[in-house]
């Protein structure tokens, strides 16, 4: 990973210059501390000074305590663990926003299903009750995604009937609404007009809605809820989803999904001070295919130019292979009509980012990316896929062969059958260790909201111990979603190893957490790792991570979050 070590000796030679009596003082010093700088040169460090947004120095308490002046502020670690800051590679942040705004019935301690039809009524009349000025009530929880065992909306009617009520399913490839919100968008027994909509708006026998819609469907309700939800409700919802991301040491997202319109959201935060990650946003929507239409490249365009800073930043584009819905994903593109897309989008200099989870899907992206870089020749693109959670056998060692980041999250793996949808399929999934030794670029992310909270620590976890999870008795039987993950959905953690041999170190997780992302996102000269230089983006936690027991990882709590020099979230005392 050369480009992710470039600095490296600069960062040394500028370490050693300021080590000595400081010429000037710093703004803000951290002594004390046991500080993984990730800088593999000089991987540990007692303390660092701040000056502004970057950092200025890092060493020994002695060396950083001589640029104290008067002026400075002086946080004293008392021998607690310092990292990066964690970039998460792969989120949703909107639909995070609206999860945590809304009721969400399904969490690590327990998930409440259609199956306890009278709670689940119960926690949406009591959660109405309660937020009388709200619009629409979001929800998060586990349904079945297959049609014959899916929920309708007369169960959502009998919580509320006077307020659309809009359902997220924790995979984020299907909506669950009450008749109010399907009333909102326009969803009644007449065929949707895109054709490709209305394939996935689940009807019952006489043509009536039922209140799910799956994959590209679900922007049917997306637009209506867009244009209903005032302004200001969205930024308040994306300014807390911001601190919310704090609370667990995240200082920088990827997106992967978004818009103009979105992207436009984030900078009025970052406008009123009010944006406390640092924010990067792909075009796309959920299982939605792209086409080359004039006003997809002016949107394009337009995002590209004015949002290129360190807050709000665009140049991305997000592709579905497939989807997440049903027994098996399906799929979404032809070969042909994909490898034309992105061939066409990486030409005008885009960085592009695939959702591949089926062995056929991965292969299909692989292929179109080779033939990209023979079409449009050399540069540093920095071609992602994400999830690849079944990649066949032949496939595994194109990745660090044709550059590509495999962007991927833990959280999702371990079930008797890995990441894999198939369990007829042997295919070894997240195979994180394989990728690393075979030099690919390994990018860490949550999905966030579909794995809650987007808890880095329970991820790096997952990562040492690969343990496999069981699901709960309520999401067993679900149909379309046969496992949430670890730590998701009341699911419970077993003795047992999955694949041992992908299993990797806890500096491996933290740097793919960090390292990795940054440079998924063209900050690795700026993020990352704590280097002279670089932005002061960091998190102190309750403990040494790199020495704990790897099965105690997860109980790990962020104190303080730092972003560009500044607190951004400190735990209660």
């Amino acid at each position: 990973m050369p480009t992710l070590r470039r600095f490296v000796g600069v960062s040394i030679a500028v370490a050693a210059l300021l080590s000595g009596p400081a010429l000037f003082g710093s703004d803000t010093i951290l002594i004390h501390g046991h500080i993984y700088t990730g800088n593999p040169k000089a991987p540990w460090a007692q303390a660092l000074a701040i000056t502004g947004t970057h950092i200025d120095a890092v060493g020994t308490d002695k060396e950083i305590s001589n640029r104290r002046e008067t002026k400075t502020k002086v946080i004293d670690l008392h021998g607690r663990t310092v990292i990066p800051g964690i970039i998460d590679s792969h989120t949703h942040m909107l639909f995070g926003a609206m999860a945590i705004h809304g009721f969400n019935l399904s969490t690590p301690e327990a998930s409440i299903t259609a199956a306890d039809a009278a709670t689940l009524v119960d926690k949406i009349k009591s959660f109405a009750a309660s937020h009388p000025n709200d619009k629409i009530l979001f929800g998060r929880a586990d349904f079945s995604t297959v049609p014959a065992t899916a929920p309708t909306h007369e169960l959502l009617d009998r919580a509320v009937s006077d307020r659309p009520i809009v359902i997220h399913n924790i995979s984020e490839h299907a909506l669950w609404v009450n008749a109010k919100a399907l009333a909102l968008a326009g969803l009644t027994d007449q065929p949707v007009a895109d054709r490709v909509e209305e394939k996935y708006v689940i009807r019952d026998a006489s043509g009536h809605p039922t209140g799910i819609l799956l994959e590209g469907a679900m922007e049917v309700v997306e637009r209506a809820v867009s244009a209903y939800l005032p302004l200001d409700d969205k930024l308040a919802m994306l300014r807390d989803a911001s601190h919310y991301l704090n609370r667990y040491g995240v200082t920088s997202i990827v997106n992967a999904t978004g818009s103009l319109a979105e992207i436009q959201l984030y900078a009025a935060l970052r406008d009123r001070g009010e944006l406390t990650v640092r924010t990067r946003t792909s075009f796309g929507a959920v299982a939605v295919n792209h086409h080359l239409a004039p006003d997809f490249f002016a949107d394009l365009d337009k995002a590209r130019t004015l949002y290129h800073d360190d807050w709000v930043s665009a140049n991305l584009v997000k592709f579905f292979a497939d989807g997440a819905t049903g027994p098996i994903p399906p799929l979404t593109y032809e070969p042909a009509e994909y490898t034309k897309l992105v061939t066409e989008l990486d030409k005008r200099g885009y960085q592009l980012m695939t959702h591949a989870t089926r062995g056929d899907t991965t292969q299909m992206v692989l292929d179109a990316y080779r033939h990209l870089e023979e079409a449009n020749g050399p540069r540093d693109r920095r071609l992602r896929m994400e999830h690849a959670f079944v990649v066949w056998p032949q496939d595994v060692p194109r990745f660090s062969k044709l550059s590509v980041i495999v962007s991927m999250q833990p959280f999702a793996c371990c079930s008797t059958n890995g990441s894999n949808n198939n369990p007829a399929d042997p295919t070894i999934t997240d195979r994180w260790q394989t990728y690393e030794k075979s030099g690919a670029v390994v990018a860490f992310g949550s999905d966030w909201p579909c794995m809650w909270p987007p808890d880095p620590f329970v991820g790096i976890q997952a990562a040492v111990t690969r343990h496999i999870w069981q699901p709960a008795a309520a999401t067993r039987e679900i149909l379309g979603m046969e496992f949430d993950g670890a730590g998701q959905g009341a699911a419970t953690e077993t003795s047992e190893v999955y694949s041992p041999e992908e299993r990797l170190t806890v500096e491996q997780a933290v740097n793919a957490y960090t390292q990795g992302s940054a440079y998924a996102e063209f900050l690795d000269d700026r993020l990352g790792t704590l280097d002279p230089g670089k932005e002061a983006d960091l998190a102190v936690i309750s403990q040494d991570i790199f020495t704990v027991r790897h099965d105690d990882i997860a109980k790990t709590r962020v104190l303080m979050t730092m972003v560009a020099g500044r607190t951004v979230y400190e735990a209660a005392r």
